[in-house]
């Protein structure tokens, strides 16, 4: 049994595809659950159906007629206390083998209590749960490569967090909205934003009440669409880069603060699930290993005495990034989507698609206000005296709160690791690494 925590927010693309990729791969797997939170007065049935439409799964509709079966939606919300699971639910699936959780708030600038209640204490609720499940084999974590990103270089290891799990609940416990709001700057100290923040205590959650259960993370960098799996190309969201490309290709973004220079570390969405699928698999399969050599070194071990062998003190982490092996510059991804947006351009193009990556602050201040702010008053005043609804004013606004948010990462390269990743595709059979 599988049981996918997903995201509380829109479905992500690693989470449909990886739905798609379990479904594709191991047919032998008889039930997926799903937690799904009610939105928008739509129940998580209903959503999930809407979603089961998307033509990523179209293939593996045809493959497995009756694949839906499998998939038995939950309606659970990370954000609440228990992850908002009824007792009934909560014993349903007690017969999970493995847990993929990556459910968390994505929006970098969500406020200090809703990212603690859904990173943070969402995963702590998920992890004291899974103590519950005594024939689970495998917990795997999904985090970002840039959850510690205030240290130059990031291992394939586990760091000290900013705050204490517990402490950090407490607080958005007994604090007011204002009280937060005012503590939240020195709360976050040296990281750029809440997500990352929560994201590098969740590591530490995860260490602290993983407690015996076989635990893996797996921290993807910038995930970006697939590169073939299912469908080459295919993604569900203009989230961060995706959104930055559209942008420029439409031409409507026109500058960016960035040093072209620098690294941009992408990841296909494929590339993502695949390390996720195989970090399962190989958390489960040192668990067994552990088993066996206890059995060997005690002689007997019953079943009774052992809920959870103890794995080693330090977790396995997978850091998924391309910028080891393959590095590439903001410069030549931009060479590349110019090449590739003027071949087959968009039919929604504001104007000719170009853009600027400037690093001296001032000068893209300049830019900013002569390539996006002046053509956008002049544009929504003639709308405005046609008596229609000005429109690129609201999207800049839009615009510049995205771009305030990327700039930390656009203007800082790290040096990752990643040394898990090889030995784990050395591990992999032949069937496997195709």
């Amino acid at each position: 049994m599988f049981c996918f925590i997903r995201n509380n927010f829109p479905l992500k693309t690693c989470t449909i595809n990886a739905i798609a990729a379990v479904c594709r791969c191991c047919p032998e797997i008889t039930t997926i659950y799903l937690l799904v939170r009610a939105k928008k007065q739509k129940d998580p049935q209903t959503r999930f159906k809407e979603y089961f439409n998307d033509v990523i799964f179209d293939r593996l509709k045809r493959e497995q007629k009756d694949v839906e079966k499998k998939i038995i939606v939950i309606e659970g919300d990370t954000s609440l206390l228990n992850l908002g699971l009824s007792e009934k639910d909560r014993d349903r699936i007690k017969d999970t083998d493995v847990i993929i959780h990556s459910a968390a708030s994505v929006r970098f600038l969500d406020n200090i209590r809703i990212i603690v209640n859904t990173n943070i204490r969402g995963t702590r609720d998920l992890l004291l749960l899974a103590q519950e499940m005594t024939s689970l084999k495998a917990f795997v974590y999904v985090s970002t490569a840039y959850s510690h990103c205030v240290y130059n270089k990031i291992e394939e290891k586990l760091y000290k967090p900013p705050m204490k799990t517990e402490d950090i609940i407490r607080l958005t416990e007994i604090l007011t909205e204002d009280q937060l709001d005012l503590i939240t700057p020195k709360l976050l100290g040296k990281w750029p934003n809440s997500y990352a923040f929560s994201k590098a205590i969740c590591e530490d959650t995860v260490r602290q009440y993983a407690n015996g259960i076989p635990t893996g993370i797996v921290r993807p960098s910038v995930v970006v669409s697939t590169e073939k799996e299912p469908i080459a190309g295919w993604i569900n969201n203009l989230n961060g880069f995706t959104g930055a490309a559209v942008g420029s290709s439409t031409g409507v973004l026109r500058t960016m603060y960035c040093d072209k220079d620098l690294i941009c570390d992408l990841i296909p969405a494929d590339y993502v699930v695949n390390n996720i699928i195989a970090a399962a698999w190989d958390v489960a399969h040192n668990r067994y290993n552990f088993f066996c050599i206890s059995i060997s070194q005690s002689g007997n071990l019953s079943s009774g005495d052992n809920k959870y062998l103890p794995v080693d003190d330090e977790i396995p982490v997978y850091n998924c990034v391309s910028s080891v092996q393959r590095p590439v510059t903001w410069d030549t991804m931009m060479n590349n989507l110019k090449f590739e947006g003027f071949q087959v351009p968009s039919k929604k193009v504001l104007w000719y698609g170009s853009l600027w990556f400037i690093k001296n602050y001032y000068i893209y201040i300049f830019m900013t206000i002569f390539l996006h702010w002046i053509p956008a008053i002049i544009v929504d005043s003639f709308l405005y005296l046609r008596g229609k609804k000005p429109i690129l004013l609201n999207i800049y606004r839009k615009i510049e709160k995205f771009k305030h948010v990327i700039s930390f990462f656009s203007m800082n390269e790290w040096e990752f690791t990643n040394d898990n990743v090889l030995k784990l595709w050395d591990k992999l059979s032949i069937v496997d690494k195709s």
